[in-house]
């Protein structure tokens, strides 16, 4: 019998025989408080905040209140099996690490430790374009690990095919495009420290590293940090997408693609009729659009129309095990953790991380347990498992 992630809750009471209590919280709101205290205001800020008055933000949490779980008893769920496919891509349980940049903002190893900790795990991860390190050594830090790369669309081609080429040479298997950051928003916490890493070459470590985009340079980034941040800017930033620019990205691209930031039904549609293999119901957990719905209250209809014809995966406002049972349960196939396990990567490195995703697994698993379901096609096959409460 494989051991129940619910076990991780076991081994932190078994522990405390010894007088021991885990290093970092397992509740979430004072896991971001931990980090608040060690993390200097620009980090902190870039990491935890959003767009305009945080509205979008605090929708995406409330959106968690208006469902709720309709537990069944008398269901023996004592063996339970959370594992799955999504694209190809096996995961021990629906659960994905959402791409986040410049992780080395808040630890040195910034995503060399997120993905040593989700290989460990078996967790998939999502690489950001905007990473501290290059595909190259975070695919070497994953080792077997399975690796997904999220791309940040560059307005010129070269550089795009380029990026597309390195990640499938380095076994990144699937693509996630991110539609709703072809140009940053108004964001307070970050405007008023006037922190942007970026500016300052940090969280470029792929493009800085790119042929294409080298080649475009009078002298490499390392003898003119200010000449590569000026090129690298308007490539990345300022220029809206298209739908009919897709046909590009499918060319040079050979495993599946994913589109990332849909929030109404008529993109989905589209994204079925651009030939897409799926799409990720977010809205940049509120760091895009001020006054945006939350994300999870996208996710019905969306999941409806799709009817299956490809995943519908899930991120913005998951915060703990129970909010991605609900997501799930709504018809999600997976669910992509984000700013949690970025708060452990900032109180612990690999270990912090691994912590985290660790919590999160657990409360999956023994929330929809006791709830009475033990697999994902059970739940996914209950038209009853959660409800509108509000």
């Amino acid at each position: 019998m494989t051991v129940p992630f619910s076990a991780y809750g076991a081994e932190i009471y078994l522990r405390g025989l010894a007088g021991e209590v885990p290093e970092h919280p397992t509740d979430p709101a004072r896991l971001e408080d931990a980090a608040r205290a060690v993390l200097a205001d620009g980090p902190f800020g870039y990491v935890a905040g959003g767009a305009g008055s945080g509205a979008t933000m605090r929708a995406n949490r409330a959106a968690f209140d208006r469902f709720g779980l309709v537990p069944r008893m008398l269901r023996d769920t004592t063996r339970r099996d959370w594992s799955t496919t999504v694209l190809g891509t096996p995961a021990p349980a629906p659960v994905l690490l959402a791409p986040i940049g410049v992780l080395s903002i808040l630890h040195d190893d910034g995503e060399l430790a997120v993905a040593r900790a989700a290989a460990e795990l078996g967790v998939p991860m999502v690489l950001s374009t905007a990473a501290s390190h290059t595909i190259e050594e975070v695919a070497e830090a994953s080792g077997e690990g399975q690796r997904w790369f999220q791309l940040y669309w560059p307005t010129e081609d070269a550089v795009t095919v380029s990026l597309l080429e390195r990640a499938r040479a380095a076994g990144y298997t699937t693509l996630v495009v991110t539609l709703d950051t072809w140009t940053l928003g108004w964001r307070p916490l970050d405007l008023d420290t006037a922190y942007l890493p970026f500016l300052r070459g940090v969280g470029t470590a792929i493009p800085f590293s790119d042929p294409a985009f080298r080649a475009g340079l009078a002298s490499p980034p390392e003898e003119d940090l200010m000449a590569a941040v000026g090129r690298w800017v308007p490539m990345f930033t300022g220029t809206a997408l298209r739908w009919d620019r897709l046909d590009l990205i499918r060319e040079h691209w050979t495993g599946p693609i994913v589109l990332k930031g849909i929030q109404h039904v008529d993109d989905a549609m589209a994204a079925l009729d651009a030939g897409m293999d799926g799409i990720v119901v977010s809205n940049h957990g509120g760091r895009q659009v001020d006054r945006a719905i939350g994300a999870l209250t996208a996710l019905p209809g969306v999941v409806a129309a799709v009817d299956g014809r490809v995943p519908v995966l899930f991120d913005s406002g998951i915060r703990t095990g129970a909010d991605a049972a609900v997501a799930l349960a709504l018809g999600a196939d997976a669910v992509l953790l984000g700013r949690p396990y970025a708060y452990g990567l900032a109180l612990g490195g690999q270990d912090g991380v691994r912590h985290v995703v660790r919590s999160v697994l657990a409360e999956l698993d023994l929330t929809l347990a006791l709830a009475g379901f033990g697999d994902l096609a059970q739940l996914h096959a209950a038209k009853d498992a959660v409800t509108a409460v509000i």
